[in-house]
This record gives structure tokens, C-alpha cells and sequence, in this order.
């Protein structure tokens, strides 16, 4: 699947992933020297990852991947764009770290891969650029160890409903899938004046769907937690 959406996120994903390198919020030149991308949140929850393997799915420049890397893991990411995958295997190799990234369309992923994973990770923002939920899943569960693990952190997706532009709260986006929201893009959620314009293609699905479509996959819910916070300044 190569949805027209997806060619157009991946063009900004591109963009992005040059100018998240440098920016504040991933804080690059500190992660080289050894600070742990991942949230105490996903840490607990997953626990100890210590001669596992792992799979990220949509792993970005690849910080979440290494840091699970740092913690023992046998890891492997996958990410649709090429400018980002690029900075992950660099960043791999200028830390020492033995680590696997894969450049593809993540439908396109068990083209690219044939074996299973203890755990399969995914988190933060991920779902909104995905045009086919249930296929997502599908291929979530598909790469998944007998007595593995999946496991996504993601935002709420109430709170994506709000404008995250506007200085009070209203409504913007829809709650429940209506079809793709196609945005004009300046700059990014990393860096709001940046000089990256782009369009989006973005989903929205609410938390009975992506329950759903992940039983459906064959998965067996353990526990679904939802928390008063967030992990970054999501509004003005």
C-alpha cells in the first residue's frame, strides 16, 4: 500500500527528520552522550527488555530504538523515511550500538521481514498518519513471538480533537474516522517557525476501533491505562 498520503507525509517526514536532529525538543547532542529518549511510563510497562529482541514500528530517527538498545535489547526499527533511517543508522554507528533499520512502508514491512519479536513497540503519534487501521494491526500481531508482547503508548484520542494552535480550547478535528484530514503544514510540532511547509494526510480513530482491530489481529488485551497527562506540551 503506497496511499497518496502517505507519499506526502513522507515528503514532510523527510523535512522533519532534518530539522528534529538539531532541534531543542529531541536534544540530539545529549542523547549522544547517553541520555534515555524513552519515558519512565514505557520503561515500566514493558519492563526489563534485557536479551530480547524488539521491533519498533515507525521508530522516526531511531532514539526510542537505541535507548532500548542501551537496555539490552536486540533491536530493529522500521521507518518510512529515508532521511530519518539514514540519521538512525548514523546515530547506530557513532554510538557503537548494534542495531537493524529498515527504510519502507510500514504495509509493506513483512516484505522486508520475516521473523518474530519478543516485543513490538510502538509509541507517541503514530496512529494519526495510518490510512488502514485493521491492516496495522494485522501486521502489529504478525510479527509478534508466541508469548511475545505488543505494546503502543499514544495519545489520547480525545485530546486530539482540539485545535493545538489556538490560545483556548475548541474543536478542530473529528473524534471518530471520517476519512483522511488533509492540512497545510508550517514548520513542525518540534519547531513551530521552522522554514518546512508540507501538507498532511492525517486518520482519526477513536479508542474502540484501535481496540478492536487489535483483538481482531489475534492479540489478547492484558490491560488498557489512560492517564491525566501527557509527554510533551501538546497545547499553547
Amino acid at each position: 500500500m503506497d496511499h497518496e498520503g502517505m507519499q506526502a507525509n513522507r515528503r514532510l517526514w523527510d523535512q522533519w527528520a532534518k530539522l528534529h536532529v538539531n532541534s531543542e525538543m529531541y536534544a540530539h547532542e545529549d542523547f549522544l552522550r547517553g541520555r534515555n529518549s524513552l519515558n519512565a511510563l514505557e520503561m515500566g510497562e514493558v519492563g526489563d527488555v534485557k536479551g530480547k529482541t524488539l521491533l519498533h514500528l515507525q521508530c522516526h530517527f531511531g532514539h526510542d530504538t537505541l535507548s532500548w538498545a542501551r537496555l539490552g535489547a536486540a533491536v530493529t526499527g522500521m521507518d518510512f523515511s529515508p532521511e530519518a533511517v539514514k540519521i538512525a543508522r548514523q546515530t547506530a554507528d557513532e554510538l557503537n550500538l548494534p542495531a537493524r533499520f529498515i527504510c519502507c512502508n510500514l504495509y509493506d514491512l513483512p516484505d522486508h521481514l520475516d521473523e518474530t519479536f519478543d516485543v513490538v513497540f510502538t509509541s507517541y503519534g503514530v496512529l494519526t498518519w495510518l490510512p488502514d487501521l485493521r491492516e496495522w494491526a494485522r501486521i502489529a500481531a504478525r510479527f509478534v513471538k508466541p508469548g511475545g508482547t505488543f505494546y503502543m503508548a499514544e495519545f489520547h484520542p480525545f485530546s486530539m480533537v482540539f485545535n493545538d494552535e489556538a490560545a483556548q480550547v475548541e474543536l478542530r478535528y473529528p473524534y471518530f474516522n471520517e476519512g483522511a484530514v488533509v492540512l497545510p503544514i508550517q514548520g513542525s510540532y518540534a519547531d513551530r517557525q521552522a522554514d518546512v511547509q508540507g501538507t498532511t494526510y492525517e486518520w482519526a480513530y477513536p479508542m474502540g476501533e484501535v481496540l478492536t482491530a487489535l483483538i481482531d489481529a489475534g492479540l489478547r488485551i492484558q490491560f488498557v491505562r489512560e492517564f491525566p497527562f501527557t509527554c510533551y506540551q501538546a497545547f499553547p
